[in-house]
C-alpha cells in the first residue's frame, strides 16, 4: 500500500529537528509522499528547503488567511518566485478563515482572490482553507472560474451539499482526521457519496489527528488511519482508497509519470 499525505506542515515549529523521524515513520505506515504546506513568506520558503531535501516531499506556498494582512506587493513578488521553484505543485494553502481570526473578512477575500489570479496566471492549482466561510468560500471560486486550473478543498467537512457544490466547480475534496471523528455524521455521509476520482487523503499535521489518536500531536503517518475510516465509510478495501488516492493525488499536482 503507498499513501500520499496530500496536505501536511512539516516546516511546523513542532516538527523543529525531527523531520528525519517523521518521514521515517510515516514510510513504516505506507506514507510515502507527503505535500508540506506553507502559509506565510517563511514558511513557504521552509517548505521548499524540505522538498528540496527529502524525495518524499513536495511543496505547496501561499498566504494563509490568517497571515492574509502581511500579503503586500513585496510578498506577492516573493510568492511569485517561490511558486517558479521545481517542487512546488500547487498555490496554497489559501482562502477564508471566520473562525476567531484577527484579520477582517475583506482583507481575506481580496488576498483570496487575488492569490487565484496568480495561479491562473501560472497555471498551478490552489489548495484552498475554509473554515466557517462556505458560502463565501465557493462565492469567490466561481466568480474566479476555479475551474480553469482547478484545486482542492482541504480537510472537507461540510455536508453532501456543499460536497456536490464544491464538486460541480472542479474541485477535489481532501479529507483529513475530520472524516474519522465519531461525531462528524455528515462529513462521513460526503465521504460515502464523494466519487473516488475526486477523493483525497491528509493529515493536516501536527493539526487534527485522527482516531484511535485524537487529541495527540498527529503526523503524516497517519494518514493511514484517515484512509482506513474512508474506506469504512465507502464499504471498500483500504487497498482501493489508497491507490485511488494516490494517483488522484499525482493527477492534480501534475506529477504523473
Amino acid at each position: 500500500m503507498q499513501i500520499f499525505d496530500s496536505h501536511t506542515h512539516l516546516n511546523d515549529q513542532a516538527f523543529a529537528g525531527r523531520v528525519d523521524e517523521m518521514i521515517e515513520h510515516a514510510n513504516r505506515l505506507g506514507v510515502v509522499r507527503m505535500a508540506n504546506v506553507g502559509s506565510n513568506a517563511a514558511l513557504n520558503q521552509r517548505a521548499i528547503e524540505l522538498a528540496h531535501q527529502y524525495p518524499e516531499l513536495v511543496a505547496i506556498v501561499g498566504w494563509h488567511p490568517e497571515d492574509g494582512d502581511g500579503y503586500d506587493e513585496a510578498a506577492a513578488k516573493t510568492l511569485r518566485e517561490q511558486l517558479q521553484d521545481e517542487q512546488v505543485v500547487a498555490l496554497g494553502e489559501i482562502g477564508l478563515d471566520y473562525h476567531q481570526t484577527r484579520v477582517d473578512r475583506q482583507t481575506q477575500q481580496e488576498v483570496f482572490r487575488r492569490q487565484i489570479r496568480l495561479a491562473k496566471e501560472l497555471a498551478i492549482p490552489i489548495s484552498v482553507h475554509n473554515r466557517d466561510a462556505f458560502e463565501d468560500t465557493y462565492r469567490i471560486l466561481r466568480e474566479e472560474h476555479v475551474e480553469t486550473i482547478g484545486g482542492i478543498i482541504h480537510s472537507f467537512n461540510g455536508d453532501v451539499e456543499w460536497m456536490q457544490r464544491f464538486l460541480d466547480l472542479g474541485m477535489m475534496l481532501s479529507y483529513s482526521g475530520v472524516a474519522s471523528f465519531k461525531k462528524t455524521k455528515e462529513v462521513h455521509e460526503a465521504v460515502r457519496q464523494t466519487p473516488l476520482e475526486r477523493l483525497l487523503v491528509e493529515t493536516d499535521a501536527p493539526y487534527l489527528a485522527p482516531e484511535p489518536l485524537r487529541g495527540h500531536e498527529n503526523q503524516p503517518g497517519y494518514t493511514l488511519y484517515t484512509l482506513e475510516a474512508v474506506a469504512r465509510y465507502k464499504d471498500v478495501n483500504p487497498d482501493v482508497i489508497a491507490q485511488a488516492t494516490f494517483k488522484n493525488t499525482k493527477r492534480i499536482f501534475g506529477l504523473e509519470d
